[in-house]
């Protein structure tokens, strides 16, 4: 099975395609940055473009996203709910299922505890699952972490299937 787990943002957006066999594979990832400098609608639709992108190429079997955790932050909160809309409607015009996880149900299946530090989250996914010698940011780190917590909640997501 193969998945494209995304951690939601409209300034950084964590992308992992990961395909389980016996085990995680850590297939591709990235980090994707916005421009700062463009209007926060052109940037929603380049969104939109690479996780299309990422569809088409990988042809993954679910797309699995962070659920948006509410700041003290509105105007950030509302702009990435933005982003997770445009995500979620590219997988699904696609025919792709979605599945949602909280930051602590990540934090959680990958640390064994849900208040877990992000120090904390990219130790154990750099033991769950080989992601090579390049540092990560914590974008795609939480990105990959979204797609483990996926495979870790599987066999209850099979019943759904």
């Amino acid at each position: 099975m193969r998945i494209l787990a995304i951690d939601p943002g409209y300034d950084r957006l964590g992308i992992a395609v990961i395909e389980k066999n016996k085990k995680e594979v850590l297939i591709d990832s990235e980090c994707f940055q916005t421009d700062k400098n463009i209007d926060i609608h052109k940037r929603i639709m380049l969104i939109g473009q690479c996780v299309r992108k990422y569809i088409k190429k990988y042809k993954p079997d679910a797309l699995v996203v962070e659920d948006l955790f509410f700041s003290k932050n509105t105007k950030t909160a509302l702009k990435v709910s933005e982003s997770r809309g445009v995500i979620i409607f590219q997988a699904t015009d696609l025919g792709i299922p979605v599945y949602e996880y909280t930051p602590n149900q990540i934090k959680l299946a990958v640390t064994g505890y849900g208040k877990a530090t992000k120090s904390d989250v990219y130790i154990m996914v750099s033991r769950l699952i080989d992601i090579g010698n390049i540092k990560r940011i914590d974008d795609e780190i939480d990105a990959i972490a979204t797609g483990l917590t996926f495979f870790a909640r599987y066999r209850e997501i099979k019943k759904t299937i």
